[in-house]
């Protein structure tokens, strides 16, 4: 573990991949593509000098550029082509819908989308990229490498040699990069993140967890997520450690093999994802790992077990929000407490509010040099709206023990009132897993007349019986008021593509049935 110094984070992005180019060295190999190339610090720094340059004729300076793209050589590329030139990457999410993006079109002012044709085709994206042209210029990378001039050229053979003369030079404080929150409980905003703010999160993680320039880092996860942006990209690149990039985390038959063909040490993911890893991987794929990371939803029993007995792989639970660049607190290898997230990492501080109707804990607000500069909304298109006294509000219930350990307790919107009592439907669905473990389960409120609300349950199991998750609750202590009164049958439960569970389109999908 390296020590924590605020002011190694007073660096722009694209200065940070040039200081792990210097520490490394230029011929590291830094990202392995799914298609099994390769791409050394220099190379990654010279095609960004070249496709940046060509950006340049389409884009203006300052400018907010969306880049729709999976994880791939390709994204991270694009977007260290307009950190290059001082234009602002923003992360799209392919899988949203034309409504989302449009919405994100509108609130950070996006005129001008990089994509790849390949990649419209392969993920039969044709009707959504239809939609989105009439409302910005589309810009495909493959066209862009087609018309590569003389000028580019020249960028690309000097701007390794002396970044210095080519580069922008934006302040640490100043906007790095824009990501959409998920919108699993409305609709997304723009969280604004600096230099600053991603660059300190690299190595806030770095001075928590003990990483190895020999690890190889596979990530699955989109760059549209914070968690595949950071965790899986830059600070791997920022760290020393291989990248080895994969475009769904959905390819559940696959990506086992690619864990021990890249030779990957770390894997990132979410605790869904890495249960069908375990289920589907065969008996050797991910031995060689040291540990998991797992984030954005709760690491249920069943998985740590699955995973252990199969694989004997640690898995470490984190928590983070996009809001955070997005790592807030995570455990480590040496100091892994089953139950909660681990401790804040360093630099950072928390407050927790009172919660009327919850006893214990309180509503989370952090602070800290990774915690963004402020919102873009709907209401004021193009202007960040900041934090008040620089601190966010996560939104999620959590208990902090005298050590520090943070435990989730839930998201302050995921709690019914029934008869005056609080109950969490995150407890509602862990009685639901710890009975039919092998399926997914989401708790939905609906209004009552009589108690003001009642819970519903969502399941993909069919044969589901409430009778079996009241005895379970019964012999395990659980109030009956966390048994949902009805259960519903669903054929699949809906996810993001960050792999959380759509809350949104789950509630339509009951309103539905």
């Amino acid at each position: 573990m390296s020590q924590y110094r605020p002011r190694k984070a007073h660096k722009s992005i694209f200065a940070a991949l040039l200081r792990a180019r210097r520490q490394f060295g230029g011929k590291t190999i830094a990202i392995v593509d799914a298609d099994d190339r390769t791409f050394s610090y220099t190379e990654i720094v010279r095609a960004a000098f070249a496709l940046g340059s060509a950006l340049r004729r389409h884009t203006k300076a300052g400018e907010n550029v969306g880049i729709l793209l999976p994880t791939g050589a390709g994204s991270v590329l694009a977007f260290f082509a307009l950190l290059a030139y001082g234009r602002v990457p923003a992360m799209l999410n392919f899988t949203a819908g034309s409504r989302n993006l449009k919405s994100a079109f509108n609130v950070a002012n996006i005129k001008t989308v990089i994509t790849a044709r390949r990649f419209i085709s392969v993920a039969k994206l044709e009707k959504l990229e239809e939609e989105l042209q009439a409302e910005v210029d589309m810009v495909y990378l493959e066209d862009v490498r087609e018309a590569l001039g003389p000028v580019d050229k020249v960028a690309a053979a000097l701007g390794p040699l002396c970044p210095f003369l080519f580069r922008a030079h934006p302040a640490h404080t100043s906007p790095g990069v824009i990501l959409f929150t998920s919108g699993t409980e409305g609709d997304p905003k723009g969280a604004v993140l600096s230099h600053g703010n991603v660059v300190a999160n690299c190595e806030q993680v770095r001075a928590h967890i003990d990483l190895r320039t020999t690890d190889v880092v596979f990530n699955p996860l989109p760059t549209f997520h914070c968690f595949g942006l950071t965790g899986g990209v830059l600070l791997p690149l920022f760290s020393g450690m291989k990248a080895a990039l994969y475009p769904s985390p959905l390819h559940v038959k696959i990506i086992p093999e690619r864990v021990r063909t890249t030779g990957a040490t770390i894997l990132f993911a979410t605790d869904t994802f890495l249960n069908r890893y375990a289920r589907a991987g065969n008996q050797g794929d991910m031995d060689g790992l040291r540990f998991a990371v797992c984030g954005a939803e709760r690491v249920r029993d069943e998985t740590r077990a699955a995973v252990k007995k199969k694989y004997g792989l640690t898995v470490l639970e984190g928590y983070g929000v996009t809001e955070a660049s997005p790592v807030v607190a995570v455990n480590t290898p040496d100091d892994n407490h089953f139950g909660t997230v681990g401790r804040l990492l360093p630099g950072m501080e928390s407050r927790l509010e009172p919660v009327p109707g919850i006893e214990k804990g309180g509503r989370l607000f952090v602070r800290g040099p990774n915690v963004m500069q402020g919102y873009l909304t709907p209401e004021h298109p193009g202007e960040i709206i900041p934090l008040p006294e620089e601190w966010h509000d996560t939104g999620d219930i959590v208990e902090i023990d005298k050590d520090g350990y943070i435990a989730i307790r839930g998201r302050a919107k995921r709690f019914a009132k029934i008869g005056g009592e609080m109950v969490s439907l995150a407890v509602v669905e862990n009685c639901a897993t710890a009975v039919w473990p092998d399926n997914q389960h989401v708790a939905i409120t609906i209004a009552d007349d009589k108690k003001g609300e009642q819970i519903i349950l969502i399941s993909d199991y069919a044969d589901a019986d409430r009778a079996d998750l009241l005895a379970w609750a019964q012999s395990h202590g659980v109030p009956e008021l966390a048994v949902p009164k009805k259960i519903q049958f669903a054929e699949t439960i809906p996810v993001l593509g960050s792999g959380k569970i759509d809350y949104v389109s789950a509630a339509k999908l009951l309103k539905e049935k």
